[in-house]
């Protein structure tokens, strides 16, 4: 037995030592209880869970893929999926970050995954994909064959898809005690590379378009300070011959997202 031991013996009358004793254990068992909340903690700051919201069809998985540096089949784009898919992009010093993409059909199976994203357990930003109105049309889940219709009718139902969105987005800034980030990603911007500030206007808060009305409604109901906001305009299918921007310039933008991630989420 060690000295020190034997002095603490000597000091302590029994009943001091079983309270030392178990204030010690106290602590030790307190430590230990904690860590694993503490690890998460450190893991969430590394990697934070990004939501990647908007309609069916707009390129949302596409845009997770490049930004997690993943190669998906051509056929992936175009099908969709009626399940939350997960992607992770890894960085250097041990950061990154974790993407949940959000179905996109309206169905049980998205509006589950909007409850896990934004209530169960929340995620510390968003990414909503819009297209300008050019997004794949899709016929309901379940029927076959090609599916139609006009711009009109997409701005629409990108619209409406928001409206769900964002008080969903709304709701869980309320209960934060922290900033939540968004990031309104304009995808497909080779169909309408001459038009895109006029597009990226569109989707700004304060434009006075019907979409940054919904906006401005959102920042009100969160809070100004509770709720950052920036749009940023992507392609993840450039690089085509036919097409207005070129792989070099579209890898920029995805690049550019990736860069604004890190800065919200304190990488940088």
């Amino acid at each position: 037995m060690s000295r020190t031991t034997d002095r603490i013996r000597t000091i302590l009358p029994p009943s001091g030592r079983t309270a030392l004793g178990a204030t010690i254990a106290g602590t030790v068992l307190t430590g230990l209880a904690s860590a694993p909340e503490r690890v998460g903690g450190i893991f969430r700051r590394r990697f934070p869970t990004v939501a990647v919201t908007g309609m069916t069809g707009v390129g949302k998985t596409r845009l997770a893929d490049r930004l997690s540096r993943r190669t998906s089949g051509e056929g992936v784009a175009e099908v969709g999926s009626a399940t939350m898919e997960r992607r992770t992009r890894r960085g250097r010093r041990l950061h990154g970050f974790r993407f949940l993409v959000v179905p996109g059909d309206n169905a049980a199976t998205r509006l589950g995954a909007l409850d896990e994203v934004f209530h169960d357990e929340p995620v510390d930003g968003v990414i909503h994909v819009v297209a300008n109105g050019y997004a794949t049309p899709r016929r309901t889940a379940g029927t076959t064959g090609t599916a139609t219709a006009t711009r009109e009718q997409l701005l629409a139902a990108e619209l409406e898809d928001w409206a769900i969105t964002s008080h969903r987005i709304a709701s869980m800034a309320v209960r934060r005690d922290r900033p939540v980030w968004l990031v309104i990603a304009v995808t497909k911007t080779d169909l309408y590379a001459d038009e895109l500030d006029e597009v990226l206007d569109y989707y700004s808060p304060g434009s006075g378009s019907p979409f940054a009305a919904k906006l401005d409604e959102l920042r009100a109901l969160a809070g100004g300070a509770k709720l950052s906001v920036d749009v940023l305009p992507v392609s993840a299918e450039g690089g085509d011959r036919s097409s207005a921007v070129s792989a070099k310039r579209a890898a920029a933008m995805v690049d550019a997202l990736a860069v604004r991630l890190a800065q919200l989420s304190g990488h940088v």
